[in-house]
């Protein structure tokens, strides 16, 4: 049985053009989870990751501190789901 969770998490704020997207793709990894990132047309930023519930909650906690002093999140709303299983990898959507 697999014990993976989902998570699928809108970022808001000053989240783009400040290279969180990469700061995201790049935690993400360290950590070991699979998924991605992209921008949104409104303005937040859809992060869609899959791995050990505990990992997931520290990436969460990892976001809603954002990469540096030139971003800011607002808020951090996120959906939580068992794992689906598609992602190899993690990585930045265009």
């Amino acid at each position: 049985m697999n014990k993976n969770k989902r998570i699928h998490a809108f970022v808001s704020g000053r989240v783009q053009g400040v290279g969180f997207r990469y700061f995201v793709e790049r935690r993400a990894q360290s950590l070991g989870l699979v998924g991605e990132v992209r921008n949104l047309g409104d303005g937040r930023v859809e992060v869609v990751a899959e791995g050990e519930e505990a990992t997931l909650k520290e990436l969460i906690a990892i976001l809603q501190r954002g990469p540096s002093a030139l971003a800011h999140v607002a808020s951090v709303d996120v959906q939580w789901s068992e794992a689906f299983g598609r992602h190899r990898d993690f990585s930045i959507a265009f």
